[in-house]
């Protein structure tokens, strides 16, 4: 159950709930060198890990959490990496919008990976603690994507191989960014294809559809925003941070350059998705201006057969010495001969608006 900020209200800062988490946590340990091969050990405690970053062998050291770790794993991290209190409090918070925060013995990041589910976008909390030779990430899914990362690492002359804990942190910060094109391109698509709905058949329902897209737009430029200013600090001040490299600045303003453009691409989204209430008044004016005509022409049309038959519903007796009665009365063919004019008038009035295209326009 994700925690929420009033079950902390009163609490001193740095407090940890003592709260059974959804998803639970599995770990796994990686150790790697430039050359050799890749330790990786699944369920790893973070007392073997602290004794694995011991090993001086110029190795990288990385601990995947998968899940939500409960009160006592985030304790113990506390204990054995000296992890601030702060830091602990808003990786189990589970809510925390994308930050960074620079510590004595470890930088801390908080990113959101985008997860497109059931045509909605879900966040879901990414944690970095960038220590000396080590990097912890911990991510509140069941949802494994750090797979990818591990697959490089498997290859022989990969570059996370070659380079430090800064780097993999790097690699790792790349990973939940981009993760966010695939998420915004289907996004995309369900987008285009509500369009085309409705231009073809709006309803009311699609409203719902535009408001869950706006919302939907405006939580995830609310996060990503925040994103591209941490990797901007990053980026500027990486040759003032001890545990980070200066050959990293060209990596991290290439990362800085996706995050520009997902949020090219979401204004360009945001515009469309302001335009589909447009299409729909539109499309909505449009249906009610053809079901009007088509009443104002039927209407038009009973007008000459209401004449012809009120006319001749009077109850006038019919003389036949008498010029002025109603015709055809007494002709034994009136009556079909009345509804042979009727039925030409209204063919003439159709084809008339045939011809001025007021009714059966090709679409």
């Amino acid at each position: 159950m994700h925690s929420n900020r009033t079950s902390r209200a009163g609490l001193p800062p740095g407090t940890l709930l003592d709260e059974a988490p959804d998803i639970p946590a599995h770990t796994r340990l990686i150790h790697y060198g430039e050359q050799g091969a890749i330790q990786e050990e699944a369920d790893a405690t973070l007392e073997r890990f602290k004794n694995v970053c011991a090993i001086t062998d110029s190795a990288v050291s990385w601990m995947h959490v998968q899940g939500q770790p409960d009160r006592a794993f985030l304790e113990e991290l506390g204990m054995r990496f000296d992890v601030h209190p702060l830091a602990l409090e808003d990786i189990q918070s589970r809510e925390q919008r994308p930050k960074l925060d620079d510590y004595d013995e470890h930088l801390f990041v908080v990113l959101n990976v985008p997860r497109w589910q059931d045509d909605d976008v879900v966040l879901e909390q990414f944690s970095l603690l960038l220590g000396e030779g080590y990097v912890i990430s911990i991510h509140d899914s069941p949802n494994d994507i750090s797979q990818v990362v591990r697959e490089r690492l498997a290859r022989g002359r990969s570059r996370l191989r070659e380079h430090g804990a800064d780097y993999l942190m790097y690699a790792l910060m790349d990973l939940v960014v981009d993760q966010a094109f695939p998420v915004l391109e289907s996004f995309g698509e369900n987008i285009e294809q509500l369009e085309a709905n409705l231009i073809v058949e709006p309803r009311r329902e699609m409203l719902n559809t535009i408001q869950t897209g706006k919302r939907t737009l405006i939580r995830m430029r609310r996060q990503l925003w925040p994103t591209r200013e941490v990797i901007s600090r990053l980026a500027r001040d990486v040759h003032d941070e001890p545990l980070m490299d200066d050959g990293l600045r060209p990596y991290l303003g290439d990362l800085y350059d996706h995050t520009v453009q997902l949020m090219e691409l979401m204004d360009t989204y945001r515009d469309v998705v302001s335009g589909l209430m447009d299409i729909y008044l539109s499309s909505v004016n449009n249906r009610l201006s053809d079901i009007m005509r088509t009443l104002t022409v039927i209407s038009v049309v009973f007008i000459p057969l209401t004449f012809i038959t009120g006319l001749y519903g009077m109850n006038f007796a019919a003389f036949v010495t008498n010029p002025w009665t109603q015709p055809l009365l007494r002709w034994k063919y009136g009556y079909p001969f009345v509804w042979f004019v009727m039925l030409m008038i209204v063919v003439g009035m159709l084809g008339f608006f045939k011809r001025r295209g007021w009714i059966m326009q090709k679409q």
